[in-house]
């Protein structure tokens, strides 16, 4: 039994640096390389958690604070492994507290931006069925985690309620996605949100901070890309809910959506002025690829590969972006005129 376990483990060895030195030029080896880092940090931060909600609940009005570490250790690792720098602007917005904070949902990978975004007293709203998901449900149980089912609408009424309630008792600010799921889009945009948060967000009187990542299909779309790079991500100004209604649900979510396209459109446009001067000051040499993380070790080992390679891949990228994908046709990522202000 031993040795069949040293067999296995210096297989699984000397597997692991191949599949590093090959990611360092092949996309579908950094693809398995990175999802493979991710879920190593997703499990190791799980367990993490558990330990951090177990201390903390020894401290007194500390146990609130779980997120919030685990959302750091979870950016140092899994954006050093893979190579993931986020820039935060409006920051000073998440000082509100008890608020709601509503993010844009586009893949796993929000996790990430959440690990950079996350403040202290900070706790989350999820399905139920995550409960019972290994280490990672015992440290969402652990950490405060309000979770909905979605499937019972007096339960769910119930439980907004009662988190609305211990909210504002201990300070807190609350993540939920409202999309209520991941949209995989290639293009800057948003699923149709859902309710849910607003009428709680009404209920308890308490603002709306809205959050936005940029669109990162050019570097993650879940099948066959799973690149790092750089993430922008933007913090609006709190939406106030004092004396609103339930009559006011709908203006209040038709507001805090256009505040989040807007704001998707404008990194858009920002890549778009980017790629408009790159294209009138062309380099006489063109560029290898950039690699970053582990890949980017190994690619300063062996090289990334040939520039015209990396050129027909954003060639495929633009070609993905220009596809129309469920009710969203915006143009191509990068390439979003100036004036159009949402998605339609």
């Amino acid at each position: 039994m031993g040795k069949l376990l040293n067999a296995l483990a210096s297989t699984s060895s000397v597997s692991f640096v191949l599949l590093t030195l090959a990611s360092a030029r092949s996309q579908k080896a950094r693809y398995y390389l990175n999802t493979f880092l991710y879920m190593l940090s997703v499990s190791v931060c799980s367990s993490l958690g558990v330990v951090y909600a177990l201390c903390l609940s020894l401290i007194p009005g500390k146990r609130f604070n779980t997120n919030y570490l685990v959302a750091r250790s979870f950016y140092a690792i899994a954006g050093t492994l893979i190579g993931y720098k986020i820039s935060l602007e409006g920051a000073e917005h998440l000082q509100n507290r008890p608020s709601i904070m509503l993010g844009n949902h586009q893949s796993m990978l929000d996790i990430l931006y959440l690990g950079r975004v996350f403040p202290p007293g900070s706790v989350i709203m999820a399905k139920k069925e995550l409960k019972f998901a290994p280490l990672l449900g015992q440290f969402m149980m652990l950490s405060g985690t309000a979770f909905i089912d979605r499937k019972s609408r007096s339960s769910a009424i119930k439980t907004m309620a009662q988190t609305g309630q211990h909210m504002r008792e201990n300070k807190l600010a609350l993540f939920i996605f409202p999309e209520g799921t991941r949209s995989h889009m290639a293009t800057p945009g948003l699923l149709p949100l859902k309710k849910g948060a607003f009428h709680l967000a009404i209920q308890t009187q308490l603002p709306i901070i809205p959050i936005v990542c940029e669109n990162y299909h050019r570097m993650f779309d879940s099948k066959t890309r799973f690149d790092g790079g750089e993430l922008r991500v933007a913090v609006l100004p709190p939406v106030e809910t004092k004396g609103l209604t339930d009559n006011d649900v709908d203006q209040l979510l038709e507001t805090v959506e256009k505040q989040m396209k807007d704001r998707l459109i404008r990194f858009d446009q920002d890549l778009d002025r980017r790629d408009t001067y790159l294209a009138a000051h062309p380099s006489s040499k063109p560029a290898p690829p950039r690699v970053y993380g582990l890949a980017g070790l190994a690619a300063r080992l062996i090289g990334s590969g040939k520039a015209r390679s990396h050129i027909r891949h954003l060639e495929n990228i633009s070609n993905e972006q220009k596809s129309p994908l469920g009710q969203n046709h915006p143009s191509d990522y990068g390439l979003v005129p100036a004036s159009q202000g949402s998605v339609q």
